[in-house]
């Protein structure tokens, strides 16, 4: 069957939205049994200015004027609250990140923080439930090779460097694991549940240039996966499921423009900053060396003067004498 690929953000907001859905998600990668879920997709959207001009050499750069348009930034980040088989309540945050830009880091460590100050409502009571993150990359790390990594604690107590096997809730609060998904290193494999939950995400079989539409060709035995592949069908093969798919990678796309043309001002900002450093430093070497010769200059005059007065004053002795 062909299936839309979930890494885009309305795709994969459609997918969470079904609730056994959800709990095979997180559970398969949390290795926990999820007893409730609730996702709730944050809307986010900024104002910025890019510049829609690209000239391709320094000249152009220093002689016009650049033109500021104003575009709307839209995207989806998901938060849901999970209860494990044990009762205990979590905060889990899911973020897809298809390029790799400095800009989004910042912004994942600024979500991160907005959500460590954000009180939780649980029963109608405010409550700080302990966070997990969930990152799925469309990039690849290089230093990491596996397509999931886990990023866990453990409590050690370092009097006598033994692992801790009790927790603590005001630790747990404080703290968090995170788990990471690179989409393009993941493999064929199709073996354990969680093989079979990387699977969706595989990024190969696509049938269109776009990278939209796959082909899922792996026989489907588990029933979280078949509810996951239909609804994915249905995004993929729906013409005004595919429209919103389209719009989203238009808009990455242009966003990835302008960013590129962002950073070629700075870079060539960077270089003119440079270079006037440089020619700053050398005016200044070589006035200090100018400075410094003078300096000698008067030292030497000085050095002169002095023996001149003494040789004045030798004489000056010898003549009182006579």
């Amino acid at each position: 069957m062909v299936i839309a690929n979930p890494i885009y953000d309305v795709v994969f907001k459609r997918m969470m939205e079904n609730e056994r859905v959800a709990k095979f998600f997180i559970g398969t990668l949390l290795e926990e049994t999820i007893e409730a879920v609730e996702v709730k997709p944050q809307e986010y959207t900024y104002e910025g200015e890019f510049d829609f001009n690209n000239p391709k050499h320094v000249e152009q750069y220093e002689a016009r004027v650049r033109e500021r348009h104003s575009i709307w930034v839209y995207r989806l980040d998901f938060i849901a609250t999970i209860k494990t088989e044990s009762g205990e309540l979590k905060k889990v945050l899911i973020e897809i990140q298809k390029a790799k830009n400095q800009i989004d880091l910042m912004r994942f460590r600024n979500y991160l923080a907005e959500q460590y100050k954000k009180e939780d409502v649980v029963n109608n009571k405010k409550v700080a439930l302990p966070i997990t993150t969930i990152y799925i990359l469309g990039f690849i790390l290089p230093e990491i090779e596996t397509a999931c990594l886990k990023v866990e604690r453990n409590y050690l107590d370092l009097t006598n460097k033994t692992i801790l096997k009790t927790k603590s809730d005001f630790v747990e609060k404080l703290t968090h694991d995170s788990f990471i998904v690179q989409v393009e290193r993941i493999t064929s494999n199709y073996k354990t549940k969680l093989d079979k939950l990387l699977s969706i995400f595989e990024q190969s079989n696509f049938v269109d240039d776009k990278k939209i539409i796959k082909e899922f060709t792996h026989l489907v035995d588990l029933e979280e996966v078949k509810i996951a592949t239909d609804i994915l069908h249905y995004s993929g093969t729906n013409p005004t499921e595919k429209r919103k798919i389209e719009n989203e990678q238009e808009a990455i796309r242009t966003i990835n423009a302008l960013f590129e043309d962002e950073i070629w001002f700075f870079e060539q900002a960077k270089k003119k900053f440079e270079e006037d450093k440089k020619q700053f430093e050398k005016t200044v070497s070589e006035n200090e060396k100018a400075l410094s010769e003078k300096e000698k200059a008067l030292s030497e005059k000085d050095v002169s003067l002095a023996l001149l007065q003494k040789e004045i004053e030798e004489l000056k002795n010898k003549l009182d004498k006579k």
